[in-house]
């Protein structure tokens, strides 16, 4: 495929924004690209400015699982906008989509918006050490909250190459109360609370991690979570910014039947539009200001016009059958992928409509296992895929998702591709 203005505007781009890119991986370096510049998008297609058009597997990193351009959400999203963008005071809309998302996800009692996920984890955070009175946090390894100073300790997602403290400007103190343990190893937590259960404010965990790849739980390991915070009178905070309303209308925590004390969730609650939410049970949630001493806020909190488009969303994703007629498609495909890989050292992990294909022999199970994987054999798996016009998450360390609009020929393509690829 001819790239040639993307080329050009990734040439101009770089002159004004750094690295000539607003999130890292966009980049592509990793997999040796230059990065594409779209057109527009539609349904599960993205369309380049050179003309070029793509099967999304990436949906802008998990958020359109009704595909692009929805015309309901369209449809509400230009309603809202003829009555202003913003007003900096409530409105209808916050408390409408609030309902929405407590009859999804009972556990959020009270509900709070904010404009992306790192803000809401960053606010979850804040909001378990003031209820607590403790300072420490447990996260895990390639477990990635989004880009918060505290947080940046063995991330997974686009810092997932980078040293011990995932980012330089971050100083060793704002990470030294972050305590990091291997994804799926209750022994090494347990190990952790023994020593320093009293002092720990809570648990933060991707319930099925997907910033390092699709990484399952083990069985049995959520449910340890759970018990061991609640015996050292922790909270446990869930991070559904990828996993909630995907892998099914209540998230994750419906699904493994585990109800957390915090959940924060992204992507798909805005419905394309910057919006997130933070969320739990009521006890925990008063002690935000203005009911209480943490303090948290934003300019563009509850946007009327992204909280229409997420009212739209989960509108449409409640209606009956919605999840039982995607997961009938992506059950065949898993199927189908299994048999395509054999014998070629990649590993699928899905759960769901999302998928990783991990370029290595063997299990995954943890980040450790994850950084084993092939880079340049994925690399090439990259370029071949876009270059028959598949676009998939362009990172060993992310998901592919699979919409509501992938039809069984799109998704019989794809798995065609992967059966002929050769390296």
């Amino acid at each position: 495929m001819e790239r040639t203005k993307s080329k050009m505007a990734y040439e101009e781009a770089i002159n004004y924004i750094p690295g000539g890119v607003n999130s890292p991986v966009r980049a592509l370096k990793a997999v040796g690209e230059t990065p594409l510049f779209v057109d527009h998008a539609v349904g599960n297609k993205i369309y380049d400015i050179d003309g070029n058009v793509y099967t999304d597997y990436c949906l802008s990193w998990g958020v359109f699982l009704l595909g692009h351009a929805h015309p309901m959400v369209n449809k509400a999203v230009l309603s809202a906008v003829k009555r202003g963008t913003s007003y900096g005071i409530p409105s209808l809309q916050e408390t409408e989509l609030a309902k929405l998302v407590r009859s999804c996800f009972p556990s959020m009692q009270r509900v709070r918006f904010v404009n992306s996920g790192t803000e809401a984890t960053m606010s979850a955070i804040r909001l378990a050490r003031g209820y607590t009175g403790r300072n420490y946090i447990v996260k895990f390894e390639g477990n990635y909250h989004g880009h918060a100073d505290h947080l940046l300790v063995s991330a997974g997602s686009g810092v997932a190459r980078l040293g011990k403290s995932s980012s330089a400007g971050v100083p060793d103190s704002f990470v030294s109360q972050t305590i990091v343990v291997p994804y799926n190893d209750e022994k090494a937590l347990e190990q952790v609370f023994q020593k320093k259960g009293k002092e720990i404010a809570a648990i933060i965990v991707e319930p099925v991690a997907a910033n390092m790849g699709v990484v399952l739980p083990k069985e049995g390991f959520l449910q340890f979570l759970r018990d061991i915070t609640r015996k050292y009178q922790s909270l446990l905070i869930f991070d559904e910014v990828i996993t909630g309303f995907r892998l099914s209308v209540g998230g994750a925590q419906k699904l493994f039947g585990i109800e957390p004390d915090l959940t924060a969730v992204g992507k798909i609650v805005g419905g394309g539009f910057p919006a997130a939410a933070f969320g739990g049970k009521s006890d925990i949630m008063q002690m935000l200001a203005p009911d209480g001493p943490v303090y948290q806020a934003g300019t563009l909190s509850g946007n009327p016009v992204a909280m229409s488009a997420g009212i739209a969303t989960l509108t449409e994703l409640m209606k009956p059958g919605f999840y039982e007629e995607l997961n009938t498609k992506v059950d065949a495909f898993e199927r189908k992928i299994k048999k395509a890989i054999e014998g070629k050292g990649i590993v699928l992990s899905r759960i769901g409509p999302m998928f990783t294909l991990f370029f290595k022999e063997g299990k995954v199970e943890n980040f450790s296992d994850v950084k084993q994987t092939d880079q340049e054999r994925f690399a090439r798996f990259f370029r071949y895929m876009l270059n028959h016009g598949i676009y998939v998450s362009p990172s060993q360390f992310e998901g592919n998702f699979i919409s509501i609009k992938h039809t069984q020929k799109d998704l019989d393509r794809f798995v065609r591709l992967v059966r002929d690829f050769n390296e």
